[in-house]
C-alpha cells in the first residue's frame, strides 16, 4: 500500500509568512492523518541536536516517518560555488544520518550561459557521484528529483541516462509528477498549458520503474480535483510498474488557493484516487 506524505512545501508561503513552523507542518500532517513528512532543508531552525532530535521525537509521537530531506543544489555551479553546493549536500546528508532519515533529495543543475547539455553532462555526473559517495559513506540514500525550469535531467531519458552512468544502489530516483519537461507547472511556454512539443507523461513511465519515491505535484484543487495534471493516467503507469513506496503530496497551486483550504482538499483527493485505483 502507498504512504502518503506531506511535503513541507506545500506550506510554502505560510512558512514564510511567519504562521508555521516546522512543528506546525508537522502537526498538519498529523491533523490529516497522513504518514509521513518529508521536509525541505530550509524549514529546519537549526541543526544543532537537541533541535533535530526534537523534531524526530515530536514525529515519533505523532506516528508520523520522515522519508527524506529535500536539499536545493546545483552541480553545474563553477569554482568557489561548486564547492559550496558539495559542501552542502554532505551537510544535510549528516543531518539525514543523525535523524535516521533514510535518503535525501538532489536536483541535477542549470545550465550555465552558452552550456548545452552535453557539455555539463560529465560535470552533473562527476559532482553526482562525488555526493553519492558520501551518502554511501553515511548509509543515505541519494535520490534524483527531476526538475525543469532550465535544470537536467528534464525528461525520462535524461533521468534513466544518469542513474545508468552513476550505477550505485545509493543513487535512486524521486519521480515528481509536474516537473518534467512539458508539464504544464514546469516548462517554458504558458503556465497551465502542455507543452505539445513534449511528452511529460512518456517521461514519467519511462522512469516510474525507478522511482522510490513519488511526489504527487497538486496545481489547481479548488474544485476539489487536480484540474492541470491527468492523475487518472498518472495512477495507472505507477501501478503497472508495481510502485509501493511513498506518495508525496506536494502543493504549488498558490495562485489559486492558500495553503490551509488548498492542502486537505488536496489530501482528500489523493487518498480518493489511491483507493480508487486500488494502490
Amino acid at each position: 500500500m502507498i504512504k502518503l506524505s506531506l511535503q513541507s512545501l506545500s506550506y510554502r508561503d505560510t512558512f514564510k509568512a511567519g504562521e508555521i513552523d516546522l512543528e506546525g507542518i508537522i502537526e498538519k500532517a498529523y491533523e490529516y492523518k497522513m504518514d509521513g513528512v518529508d521536509i525541505h532543508f530550509a524549514h529546519f531552525a537549526s541543526t544543532d541536536d537537541d533541535y533535530l532530535e526534537h523534531i524526530r521525537h515530536l514525529c515519533l509521537a505523532r506516528g508520523l516517518h520522515i522519508p527524506y530531506i529535500g536539499i536545493s543544489n546545483n552541480f553545474l555551479k563553477i569554482g568557489d560555488e561548486y564547492d559550496e553546493q558539495i559542501e552542502n549536500c554532505e551537510k544535510w546528508i549528516d543531518v539525514a544520518a543523525r535523524m535516521g532519515i533514510p535518503m535525501v533529495r538532489l536536483f541535477g543543475g542549470w545550465l550555465n550561459e552558452g552550456q548545452t547539455e552535453e557539455d555539463a553532462w560529465p560535470q552533473l555526473v562527476d559532482a553526482t557521484k562525488t555526493v553519492t559517495a558520501y551518502g554511501r559513506s553515511k548509509h543515505v540514500v541519494c535520490a534524483l528529483h527531476n526538475h525543469n525550469h532550465g535544470c537536467i535531467p528534464a525528461t525520462g531519458e535524461q533521468v534513466i541516462r544518469i542513474l545508468d552512468e552513476v550505477n550505485d544502489e545509493y543513487y535512486s530516483h524521486i519521480l515528481d509528477t509536474g516537473q518534467y519537461r512539458g508539464s504544464p507547472g514546469a516548462s517554458f511556454g504558458e503556465r497551465g498549458q502542455e507543452d505539445p512539443q513534449y511528452n511529460f507523461y512518456g517521461s514519467i513511465e519511462t522512469s516510474a520503474p525507478r522511482a522510490v519515491h513519488v511526489r504527487a505535484k497538486i496545481y489547481r484543487i479548488a474544485s476539489g480535483k487536480e484540474a492541470w495534471l491527468n492523475y487518472e493516467r498518472i495512477m495507472p503507469i505507477l501501478k503497472n510498474v508495481g510502485y509501493n513506496g511513498w506518495m508525496s503530496l506536494v502543493f504549488e497551486g498558490q495562485d489559486e488557493l492558500d495553503e490551509p483550504a488548498a492542502v486537505p482538499l488536496a489530501n482528500t483527493y489523493l487518498r480518493d484516487l489511491l483507493a480508487r485505483h486500488e494502490m
